[in-house]
């Protein structure tokens, strides 16, 4: 096979590092020779820890002050401006379990950090982006902000309220010079997914049945989902603005996928 390299951002901004995408986006860009600032809550993994590549920024991403934390980073490390800029929003939360048994405070933590997290985020960002050679933001969304799953409502709600605001979001900043899109990647073998399958009854069961939805036959890795958010990143994608890259190994290309087992003649 040929290879074929794309170029990335000088500096990239990822939230949710401690795990699961955030965490593989992270490695990825630092094994391409990216400066990545991790924004997470727990403490990232030791290899990245030890990258001198890597900085970490301890803080919730609902907070003001963790990405003045993070501007103030990002310049320090070039004093005469950003020249190249991007940002991988993948911080997020997953509660499963339906109305009788949720307390509103289950919604409220799902909404601030999946979608307030990534509007605070832009807020103190875009100043930079905006003045930057290249900018590009990709928000990490979810195949559930347009199809419902059971157990998941407020994660899913939240999902669809995310990809309608950097829609919106696009458009209003599409004169600006910066490649804003979405990301929506189905279950991946990583933290939100994982979590889900601990809480199934049956998990060994549970995870069986999901990867014989896949079309591929299995769920994909948080770092095959994360090539997908460096392609996003790169000029190569500056003909995809404001829209939606599904990365879910098939799930949604249809709505009955047979393997012949069900007795159908697929």
């Amino acid at each position: 096979m040929i290879d074929w390299t794309i170029a990335l951002p000088d500096q990239v901004v990822v939230t949710g590092t401690a795990s699961g995408l955030g965490e593989e986006t992270a490695r990825l860009l630092l094994d391409a020779g990216v400066r990545v600032y991790g924004v997470d809550v727990a403490d990232p993994a030791a290899d990245l820890t030890k990258a001198d590549a890597f900085a970490a920024v301890r803080g919730s991403v609902t907070e003001a002050g963790t990405w003045r934390d993070v501007v103030d980073a990002l310049q320090a490390h070039a004093p005469a401006g950003v020249t190249s800029l991007g940002f991988v929003g993948a911080a997020a939360v997953l509660d499963v379990g339906i109305l009788d048994d949720e307390d509103p405070a289950v919604w409220r933590r799902a909404w601030e950090i999946n979608v307030l997290g990534n509007v605070i985020a832009l807020q103190a960002l875009l100043p930079l982006l905006t003045a930057a050679e290249h900018g590009a933001v990709v928000a990490v969304s979810s195949v559930n902000a347009q199809f419902g799953e059971q157990q998941l409502a407020a994660y899913s709600s939240s999902k669809a309220a995310l990809t309608g605001a950097i829609r919106t979001i696009a458009l209003d900043y599409a004169r600006r010079g910066v490649q804003i899109n979405i990301l929506a990647p189905g279950p991946m073998r990583a933290g939100l997914f994982e979590r889900h399958l601990a809480s199934a009854a049956d998990p060994e069961k549970f995870l069986a049945t999901r990867q014989a939805r896949q079309p591929i036959g299995r769920i994909p890795g948080a770092d095959e989902v994360a090539r997908a958010a460096a392609f996003l990143l790169s000029p190569a994608a500056s003909a995809v603005f404001g829209t939606t890259l599904t990365a879910d190994g098939g799930l949604t290309a249809g709505f009955d996928f047979r393997t012949g087992d069900e007795g159908s003649s697929a």
